[in-house]
This record gives C-alpha cells, structure tokens and sequence, in this order.
C-alpha cells in the first residue's frame, strides 16, 4: 500500500475525526497535513495492512496532542461551514454537537484538562504531566469542569439533574450553544 492509496482510502474520515477535535478549519487542514506526512515517511513501516486505519488514526490523535500539547488552543466557536455541512448531510444536533463548543466555553485551565481527559481519553495521571501540575490537581480540574459542562447543558439545553446525580432531558434544536 503505497501514501495515495492510504490518503483515498482514509483521508475523509481523518478529516472528520480532526474537525470533531479542532473546530478551527485552517488548524484542521494544517493538522490533516500533517498526518499524511507522516503517514508518508513511516509507512514502510506498516508489516500488516489490515493495521493501516488504526496506525493512521493514532499517528492523528498524536498530531492533535502535540497541537495541544504546543498551547495552541484558540477560542473556538461553531463556524458557519461547519453548520453548513451538518445541513447539508441533514444530520439532527444531538448533545454531542454541543460538547466541544461548551467545552471550548470553559475557563482555560479547564478547557485544557477536558480536552484531554473526555477528548483525547487520556489518564488523569497523563493530563498531571502534560498540563504540568499534581495528580490531585489534574483530578480536581477535570472534576470541576465535568461539573461545569453539567451546568453548560443545564443552561444551554435545559438538561436537569435526576435523583441519581445524571443529566436528563432531550437536545432542543434552539440550543444556545450549537445552533449558533
């Protein structure tokens, strides 16, 4: 399997799971890019084919932490193509739509350790030393954000708390947040 082929066959789909991650379209471009150059200088590297999906989506989960990982996190709201898009592919907003655009809401210091935890799936003790503070502290920040994010979807859609402590409700398509 030689770079063209990997990029016909998973370049939509890389591009997808960017844009989920990076709301900005040049970044995601940018970060797209450099994927396939990776892809292309380590490919001869790939013993089973069946492997290639899965190597290429770590090689772009990796590109996206060393973006994050670099400060590179701008202010990111809801751009008009990409509502455009989901328009055009008639998808429906669920709660997921409003995720990274109430995460992207979160005081930095925060913002920074969801995104790594509830985006990237990274370990607490992982966030601790990416984001360069304590174990406790790493816990505490994404702690206090989940419970900010509640609140976000308490006053964006209208979600409430049921006795057991878990959101409720069903996504409205007037949110505030993602039908911006």
């Amino acid at each position: 399997m030689d770079t063209a082929e990997v990029w016909n066959r998973f370049s939509e789909e890389v591009t997808r799971y960017i844009r989920y991650r990076i709301n900005d379209p040049e970044t995601a471009r940018d970060l797209l890019q450099e994927v396939f150059v990776r892809v292309h200088t380590n490919l001869h590297r790939v013993k089973h084919e069946g492997r290639v999906k899965s190597w290429v989506f770590t090689i772009a989960r990796n590109v996206i932490t060393d973006h994050y990982r670099k400060g590179n996190t701008p202010v990111l709201l809801p751009e008009e193509d990409t509502i455009a898009d989901r328009e055009t592919e008639q998808q429906e907003l669920t709660e997921k739509d409003c995720l990274l655009p109430l995460i992207h809401n979160l005081p930095e210091k925060y913002r920074k350790a969801m995104l790594l935890s509830e985006i990237e799936g990274r370990k607490q003790a992982e966030v601790a030393r990416i984001l360069e503070i304590s174990l406790s502290g790493a816990k505490s920040r994404i702690q206090r954000g989940r419970r900010l994010l509640q609140h976000g979807y308490m006053d964006c859609c209208d979600y409430k708390l049921n006795e057991d402590g878990y959101l409720v409700g069903e996504h409205k398509e007037d949110c505030k947040v993602c039908s911006q």
